[in-house]
């Protein structure tokens, strides 16, 4: 089996300064309260009754912190963490091997739970239900199966699209969780927490001008800091002013709502070719040269968020704020 299935032998430099900043404690992470607190709830009665915490779902937009809480989980529980990706198991032999691997009380972390192949899924069922699984050995007249048990461990599925999910697999999570955006003021914290471990000064100003073009979404957030950082470093002192960080910001072609290029791409091709709509996803997607998958899970739930889009049986439509937005006449 390919280690990639467990481990990513070689991170990037954003991803390694990503992990640098992730939170480890319940305490250190910042936002979504009712899922922090909830989850603490369940932690405590499972190590109370010395059992695996129950199969947890975490849901919603990227971004907002779903595998950070999945190893907050692990280190909460003080278990190992194995992390996978529902691309990453093409087969139902890949599952069993990774589930065979697990000690008792493990928590596996599988990310994009919604694109696990349906032959890995149904290996899955009997695995989150019973802690076993079948396997088939031998081929045609020979072939039998053979009931392997598992340790107790604990599923952490996560998903942007939980409605792309089976009610088989939706219907075995125990705990299931959604994750909301965030308010400026988190975002602030967030990146004041980010800041200090990054050796960044800033402005209370500062962070907060980031946290209003981050989308409500904290990898956002840091992202434009680290960005904002680099401007700070090679333009000024390396501290980070209101003034530097505006300036950075439209720089990098982000607006005071959080809109970048594409965004304004797609919202400005509805207005000029298809006369604000309604059109379709696939249509949409062609003409500004974008993935319509990406679309949808990247950039439709902000602007849909925020009242600039709105889907209807016959497409999207962009409503009477993007015409304000961009200083255009409201069509009558």
């Amino acid at each position: 089996m390919d280690d990639r299935l467990i481990t990513q032998e070689s991170i990037g430099e954003e991803e390694q300064l990503d992990n640098g900043i992730r939170p480890l404690s319940f305490t250190e992470y910042i936002g979504q309260e009712k899922v922090k607190e909830n989850l603490k709830v369940f932690i405590e009665a499972a190590k109370m009754r010395e059992e695996s915490l129950d199969h947890v779902l975490l849901y919603g937009p990227p971004g907002l912190g779903k595998t950070t809480l999945a190893m907050i989980i692990a280190s909460e529980m003080k278990v190992n963490l194995r992390t996978t990706s529902g691309p990453a198991i093409e087969r139902p032999g890949d599952l069993a091997a990774i589930l065979t691997a697990l000690e008792p009380g493990d928590v596996l972390f599988i990310d994009e739970i919604h694109r696990l192949p349906r032959a890995v899924e149904e290996v899955l069922y009997p695995a989150m239900e019973d802690f076993c699984i079948d396997i088939v050995i031998g081929k045609e007249s020979t072939a039998r199966s053979v009931r392997l048990d598992l340790p107790p461990f604990t599923l952490v599925g996560a998903t942007t699209r939980a409605g792309m999910l089976s009610s088989p697999l939706r219907d075995r999570f125990g705990v299931m969780s959604r994750l909301e955006y965030y308010t400026e003021n988190e975002l602030s914290a967030i990146l004041h927490r980010s800041g200090e471990l990054l050796g960044v000064e800033m402005e209370d100003e500062a962070a907060l001008e980031m946290a209003r073009r981050a989308r409500g979404t904290p990898r956002i957030a840091n992202r434009l800091l680290r960005r904002v950082r680099d401007f700070a470093q090679v333009q000024g002192n390396g501290f980070v002013t209101e003034e530097l960080s505006i300036e950075a910001l439209e720089r990098l072609q982000v607006d005071r709502l959080g809109l970048d290029d594409v965004d304004h791409r797609l919202l400005q091709t509805i207005i000029e070719k298809f006369k604000g709509g309604p059109v379709g996803l696939e249509n949409m997607a062609a003409t500004i040269g974008e993935e319509a998958n990406t679309i949808e899970d990247v950039y439709e739930p902000y602007l849909l968020q925020i009242g600039f889009l709105q889907r209807t049986p016959r497409g999207r439509v962009v409503t009477p704020h993007v015409y304000q937005h961009f200083g255009l006449e409201v069509p009558k």
